[in-house]
Parts: C-alpha cells; structure tokens; sequence
C-alpha cells in the first residue's frame, strides 16, 4: 500500500488536522508562555497538507529509507513542525508537556539529533535550501524516487546563501525538490519588505529555474492542488509553494496583536486562545 494512503486510511480531514495542529502548538506555548506561536498558527493548514496529503513516511520508522524528506529551514518553526509530528504519531502526544524543558526532545529550536522526524538542526537561518539541495543530488544519484521538501520562512530570503542554492537546484533540475515559502511578511525587525523588499517573488524564482506557484497559505483546497501540481509537474526542474499566511490564524485576539513575531500570551489568555479556536470549526 502507498505510504501516503496508508497514514490518511480512516483519518480525519484535512481541516481537523490543521486545527489539531494549532491546538498542540498552543498547549506547548502554555508550557512556557511564549515563543513563535503566531508563526505555528499560520503555517498548520500548510503542515496539515504536507503531513497528511503529500509526504510518504511511516509514524513508527521516522528514518525509513524511502520516506519524502521534510526539512525545516527556518529552526524557530520548531513548535510548529513539533505540532504536526505529534499529530502524525511521530512523537507522542504527551512529551507536548516537555516542550522547550531540559532533557526533552522537543527543544525550542529544531534539533535533529532530538526529535524523531527532524530531518536537520535549525539555528542559522539560510542554509536549509543549500541542505535540501544536497538531499536532492543524493537521492537522485540513488535512482530514488522520493522528494525533498523545505519550509522556508519570507525572512530567508534576505540570505545571500538561499539565492545561491536555489541557482545550483536550477542548474541541476532537481525535479525532486520542493521549497515552501511562508510568506507571512513579518521579521523580528518588523514588516518583511520593509526590512528588505524581495517582490516580486514568483518572477525572481522562476528566473532562477523554478516552477513557481503562489497560493493562500490557508486555503487547504488551493494548498492541495498546489502540492500536487508540485509534485506532477512534467518539465525537470525544481518547484517552488509560495504560501500567503496570516500570522496567528485560527485565533482573531492573536491575530490583531501588532507584535507577533515572538508572541508573549498572558497565562488567562491560551484558554481564551483554545477556545477561540474551537468556535471558529466549521463542522
């Protein structure tokens, strides 16, 4: 059976996925009252169809030889991949407990040597493209099948060592390799392009040889048939998901706050944040 339909048999949709994510990245911010939560609540529906749409992978063998590789670049989106490994059965769901605590294996910053699932340490930001592409070169010289995929946040792309990777991908048309962007245009210095201004962003990757898509990042069905027409695409050359978000989405109080870089939540209001999220089901 493919790995895919075997991890979504039964499953919920994608839109409970998505919210179950936001629920675990809030009770982990509960533990230590702060962190990159508006970043986790923006990036879930993304995450949702990456975990339970797109990747192949095996919740009990995370380093299984033919899994999809999902690398997270920018390491303070930690919480939020934590989020969606937990909801993938990756990582139980009570080491949530443990978060950003000595000894846990769910640090505040991407550890790969921690955390099952966590294909590369964060840190740096800039150097997940280049790693991915290295990933890619590797698993073509293996005759592989499987893909490389990276999340990447709108603040990377101020790297100088993001643009270089993404010329050597196009000059090897790694069509194994898939870039997500999170376009939320928020950096801790302030507004993205106000820091420096990298629109317009569709034409730059395509110009470096990219097949270039740009969606609402929290829009499941518009995600869906972007992962797909990533990975279906018949020209050789790598892909690119630009994802328009918004930061803190699913919780409106969180969602108007001016500074929501690195969110600091009274302790009343993750309760208040919880069941924000829970009156705005669909279902």
């Amino acid at each position: 059976m493919d790995a895919r339909k075997a991890v979504r048999a039964n499953a919920p949709g994608l839109e409970d996925r998505a919210r179950n994510i936001r629920r675990h990245a809030l009770r982990m911010g509960e533990v230590q009252g702060q962190g990159y939560i508006a970043q986790a609540l923006g990036i879930a529906d993304v995450l949702a169809v990456a975990y339970f749409h797109a990747l192949a992978y095996r919740p009990d063998d995370p380093a299984w030889e033919g899994r999809d590789r999902f690398l997270l670049s920018v390491g303070h989106y930690a919480i939020a991949l934590y989020a969606a490994l937990i909801e993938a059965g990756i990582v139980p769901e009570a080491e949530l407990e443990t978060y950003g605590t000595d000894d846990s294996r769910l640090p505040m910053s991407g550890m790969a040597s921690y955390t099952p699932g966590m294909e590369i340490s964060g840190g740096s930001l800039g150097i997940g493209l280049g790693i991915a592409v290295g990933m890619a070169l590797g698993l073509k010289r293996k005759a592989s099948d499987r893909f490389v995929y990276t999340l990447m946040s709108d603040g990377e792309l101020d790297e100088g060592p993001v643009w270089e990777a993404a010329m050597s991908a196009g000059h090897h048309r790694l069509d194994n390799l898939i870039c997500i962007v999170d376009v939320n245009r928020m950096q801790a210095d302030g507004p993205s392009t106000g820091v420096l201004n990298f629109e317009p962003l569709p034409d730059k990757w395509q110009a470096f040889g990219w097949f270039a898509q740009r969606v609402d990042g929290n829009d499941i069905a518009a995600l869906v048939a972007a992962f797909d027409a990533a990975r279906n695409h018949a020209e050789p050359k790598p892909r690119v998901i630009l994802c328009d978000t918004r930061m803190a989405k699913g919780v409106p109080f969180l969602e108007t706050r001016e500074k929501s870089h690195f969110l600091r939540v009274e302790p009343h209001e993750w309760a208040l944040a919880i069941a924000a999220l829970d009156e705005g089901r669909t279902a």
